[in-house]
């Protein structure tokens, strides 16, 4: 299995009532992969899992994974425990679970590495692991992600360190072969996919989806000349997304755009403010400046 390009992970829209917005879940998933993503993912961070039922969560599942079918789309699914992984063993279209990290206990790295291989021993499918450190408050060295990358099942890492620090270039410079790297921080993408990385699990591509593509496709067939100014400008948009806690302004710039019936999020998530989504809408109409 190869997990490599453009993979959105999908907000989960609400309609007035409340409820999942089925129907513009379905058409945001249709929307980024006609775009140019290679996949997406459900009931990841963005998506607000916490939030949802047990039976939101199966339908998220279920209506992403059939428009993973239609697309002949790569799916990655958020799961976290051994329950959630097998729950995952009678849904074919799932390339891949995406795991985080052990958040809270900071098990130390011989903890995080035990975890996942008795994780990956007992999953349906191979797994990714998200390494966000200022969420788990677990940090991970150079050689304990090449450990992590050496077990088997554990075929990539969604890389979400805060920027593009020494542990990342040093790792960087030796990944496994097989074994994928992909950006989780939005406004550090482009760098770290000039030292290699390859791909991202990029929420801000909920929008500008085919210019997030563009940019992974030009560091990786060495086009500087069109990836550079898009990283500038996909930079400075990510900034404006995230200028508020994920997803409040991409849900509010959405709906702005008419894609979902509401920007509600659920608690203890509250909406973005208006000057938020103004500053990410004007941005999203921003010319790409070349040199």
């Amino acid at each position: 299995m190869t997990i490599t390009g453009l993979y959105v992970p999908l907000i989960t829209p609400f309609d007035a009532s409340g409820a999942v917005a089925v129907d513009a879940l379905t058409g945001l998933a249709h929307q980024v992969l006609g775009a140019g993503a290679t996949g997406v993912v459900a009931l990841g961070t963005t998506g607000e899992p916490e939030a949802l039922t047990d039976a939101e969560r199966r339908t998220v599942v279920d209506v992403v994974a059939e428009v993973c079918r239609e697309h002949a789309a790569q799916l990655l699914v958020g799961a976290h425990s051994p329950a959630a992984l097998r729950a995952l063993a009678d849904r074919p279209e799932v390339a891949a679970a995406l795991c985080l990290v052990p958040p809270f206990v900071r098990p130390g790295e011989e903890g995080v590495l035990a975890h996942f291989a008795e994780l990956a021993q007992g999953s349906p499918v191979p797994l990714v692991a998200y390494h966000v450190p200022c969420r788990t408050g677990q940090w991970l060295s150079a050689g304990a992600l090449r450990r992590l990358a050496d077990l088997p099942g554990v075929i990539g890492v969604k890389h979400a360190v805060g920027g593009i620090d020494p542990t990342t270039v040093a790792f960087l410079t030796d990944v496994p072969p097989g074994f994928a790297v992909l950006g989780g921080d939005d406004i550090v993408l482009s760098p770290l996919l000039a030292l290699g990385g390859h791909g991202g699990i990029v929420a801000s591509a909920h929008v500008a989806t085919a210019d997030f593509a563009a940019l992974i496709d030009g560091w990786r067939t060495g086009d500087v000349g069109r990836a550079r100014p898009l990283g500038r400008r996909l930079a400075a948009l990510s900034t404006a997304l995230f200028a508020e806690p994920n997803p409040t302004v991409l849900k509010a710039v959405l709906h702005a755009q008419g894609r979902i019936p509401t920007p509600a999020v659920r608690l203890p998530l509250l909406p973005a403010g208006e000057a938020a989504t103004e500053a990410a809408r004007r941005l999203l109409d921003a010319p790409v400046t070349v040199g």
